[in-house]
Parts: C-alpha cells; sequence; structure tokens
C-alpha cells in the first residue's frame, strides 16, 4: 500500500501581502471608536518602530483620519505661548466603520 505524499507548501500559500500584515497590525493597536469604526493611539504607531510610516500611509489610504483636538485654552505663564494645540500633531487617528474588514 502507498500513502500519498504530503502537498508541499508554495510560496504563495505562505506568504502574506503587505496590506495584510499592516491590516493585521492596525486591528491588533485599534479599539472600538464611538463613531461605530476604530481609533489608534499615536503613541502605540509609533512604538511599532519602523512599520510606523506604513501604518500611518495605510490609515490615510483607508479614509483614517486625525481625532479633532480640544480648543486651545488661552495661555498663561512664562512659557504659555510656546504650545498651542495646533504645534502638536494629532494623538489619535480614527477609522470609519469596516475600515478593517478585509
Amino acid at each position: 500500500m502507498q500513502t500519498s505524499p504530503v502537498p508541499a507548501t508554495t510560496a504563495e500559500t505562505t506568504e502574506v501581502s503587505p496590506d495584510d500584515a499592516i491590516r493585521s497590525v492596525v486591528t491588533r493597536l485599534a479599539r472600538p471608536h464611538r463613531s461605530g469604526g476604530a481609533v489608534i493611539e499615536r503613541a502605540a504607531i509609533l512604538a511599532e518602530g519602523a512599520s510606523s510610516a506604513a501604518v500611518l500611509r495605510w490609515i490615510v489610504a483607508h479614509h483614517g483620519e486625525p481625532e479633532a483636538q480640544a480648543a486651545p485654552t488661552p495661555a498663561r505663564g512664562l512659557h504659555g505661548d510656546r504650545s498651542t494645540a495646533t504645534d502638536r500633531p494629532p494623538s489619535r487617528y480614527v477609522l470609519p466603520p469596516g475600515a478593517l474588514a478585509s
């Protein structure tokens, strides 16, 4: 009795596309947002290291937007006029509903 050989895996079946790899990172970092979509903290994206730029590009390509920042408070004190809300990058990015679906 001869056993059939185990089919060899090919590169096509085990290879993950770059889009799928970034989607899995975004899915891992995201949490539900009150809009029904997902939200990701900028700090979590930057903690991904070298892939953080690719993650930000993926978010923009999938209609993600920076979350609106709170209105700046009046500047007071010795260093009050140095930092304003417009000087800072957004702290969170919001993805629309369904953006994480395959």
